[in-house]
């Protein structure tokens, strides 16, 4: 029983406190209330007052704003009015220009006008005298005709034919005064800049024949490159296509064919196969294909090193190659490579004397020739000029290099200035002294054929070409070539050589006529 009542006690107990907690939290409540309600108002009054701070600051900043903007475009409105005055200023006096102008223009007219009609008052006039004078001549010519016996026609045809020998002398003269005027003015600038060329670029006269000779240690060699039968001399010329000549010419063997490459093919085979020692059929194709190709490298290396030299860029690999087989080409004796890289160089000069981009005519120089080294039988039969054009038509040269290479020789016609600068270099290049060798027939020939040409005019007593061909000398009789017919002779015998001839550099024509009186005193 005493624990029930204590279970009863502290249950009675704890809703007692229970009651008093919920008072006490109650009172606290509204006391919290009551501070709340307090703060609340406390807040919103600030709340107020700041708002009603900012409102001002707000009013104050847009007044400021206004009035700043209000003084800017004040500032915009005066610069316009003044602009505007200023345009108005300008107008004004452009109108009182233009009226001034108005003006001019109209005392301008009346007197245009006065001028006018004194003009036409005087063709009027000279229009009467015209036909009074008309009048009069017509009169003239018919007391002439009657006078004379002769119409006026046969009177011009006589006069005509009187003067007509008179004339043409007097043309000759004055042709070959004008001649003689432009040579000393176009052959003084001519002379300087092929001197210069000439001189800047230093030259080899150093020529190349059809035969090499390959020096032995000993003439025991000669038995092993024979072999046993003659039967390794026959393959290496089979290989080769080169003639060996073993004669009895101490520690020497000659190499003899017309083609460089095949030449030089042969010569380092030999050496090769005389420095390892093994000599037999075999041993020697297998050399001779090893040649060959280290040559085809060394063609191509050659033609690389000769564009760097000369500073030509984005050649061609084909053209390279062609530039390369040059080295092993020769023209009369003259090596086409150096040939051709001595014109590039001339051309350079050249065009930079005369104000011509000097790569495209170096460029041109060096490719002229490269018609003379075919691939083929079938472009042998071609003009090396065309075959050359062709070559570079195409593998995409410019149209200048292509024309520069086609007319060279003349045989298409020259387009551009770099042909002729081309043209000359070549025959610089090639006409020195010591540079090339011609067969001795051929030279023959050309002297004939130029003395001949003079045999051909009338009144030529004797031709003698001197100067191995410079020069041509034509004596005359004397009864039947006068002076001026002289002067004509030689103008006409130039132009004669120059159309039906090819030669290079320049042929001189020299006329000479005298009159000897011989008597004898006995």
């Amino acid at each position: 029983m005493e624990t029930t009542y204590i279970i009863i006690a502290g249950v009675a107990g704890l809703i007692i406190g229970l009651i008093i907690a919920k008072f006490l939290e109650k009172g606290k409540a509204s006391k919290t209330m009551v501070n709340a309600k307090k703060e609340a108002s406390s807040i919103i009054r600030d709340a107020k007052t700041e708002g009603e701070n900012i409102k001002k600051d707000k009013i104050f900043q847009a007044k400021e704003k206004f009035l700043e903007l209000k003084a800017e475009h004040e500032k915009v409105i005066i610069n316009k009015d003044k602009k505007i005055g200023e345009a108005e200023k300008r107008t004004r006096d452009k109108e009182a220009q233009i009226s001034n102008e108005l003006a001019k223009t109209k005392k301008l007219n009346d007197q245009l006008e006065n001028k006018q009609k004194a003009i036409d008052h005087k063709n009027e006039f000279l229009e009467k005298k015209q036909s009074e004078l008309e009048k009069l001549h017509k009169n003239q010519v018919q007391q002439l005709e009657v006078i004379s016996g002769l119409s006026a026609e046969d009177a011009k045809a006589q006069l005509l034919e009187s003067l007509k020998e008179t004339a043409k002398s007097d043309a000759m003269a004055y042709m070959q005064t004008t001649l003689e005027e432009a040579k000393l003015t176009a052959q003084q600038e001519a002379r300087k800049i092929v001197i210069n060329t000439i001189q800047r670029i230093g030259t080899e006269e150093a020529v190349e024949n059809c035969v090499s000779v390959f020096n032995l240690e000993s003439d025991d060699v000669k038995g092993r490159i024979i072999g046993r039968e003659g039967r390794n001399i026959r393959a290496l010329e089979a290989a080769t296509g080169v003639e060996i000549i073993v004669d009895d010419t101490p520690e020497a063997i000659i190499l003899s064919c017309f083609d460089s490459v095949r030449r030089e093919v042969a010569r380092l085979s030999l050496h090769k196969l005389v420095t390892d020692g093994r000599i037999h059929p075999a041993r020697i194709e297998e050399i001779v294909r090893k040649t060959e190709k280290q040559i085809e490298e060394e063609i191509v290396e050659i033609g690389k090193r000769t564009v760097i030299d000369l500073g030509i860029h984005g050649l061609h690999p084909e053209l390279l190659k062609a530039v390369g087989r040059m080295k092993y080409r020769s023209s009369y004796g003259q090596n086409l490579l150096q040939h051709s890289r001595e014109v590039a160089k001339l051309c350079g000069v050249m065009a930079a004397e005369l104000g011509i981009n000097p790569k495209l005519a170096k460029r041109a120089g060096l490719l002229h020739d490269i018609g003379k080294v075919p691939n083929t039988e079938v472009e042998v039969e071609t003009p090396h000029a065309i075959l050359g054009m062709q070559w570079a038509e195409k593998y995409g040269e410019k149209a200048d290099v292509c024309n520069a290479i086609g007319a060279h020789h003349d045989e298409v016609e020259m387009k551009t200035l770099i042909s002729p600068i081309v043209q000359v270099c070549d025959a610089i290049s090639g006409a020195r002294p010591g540079a090339r060798r011609q067969v001795l027939d051929s030279y023959i020939q050309r002297l004939k054929d130029l003395e001949d040409i003079a045999f051909g005019f009338g009144g030529v007593q004797k031709a003698y070409a001197i100067q191995a061909g410079r020069e041509l000398r034509v004596i005359v009789e004397s009864e039947k070539v006068s002076d001026d017919k002289a002067a004509e002779l030689s103008f006409e015998i130039s132009q004669k050589i120059q159309t039906d001839m090819t030669y290079p550099g320049q042929v001189k024509v020299t006329v000479i006529r005298e009159t000897r009186a011989v008597n004898v005193a006995k």
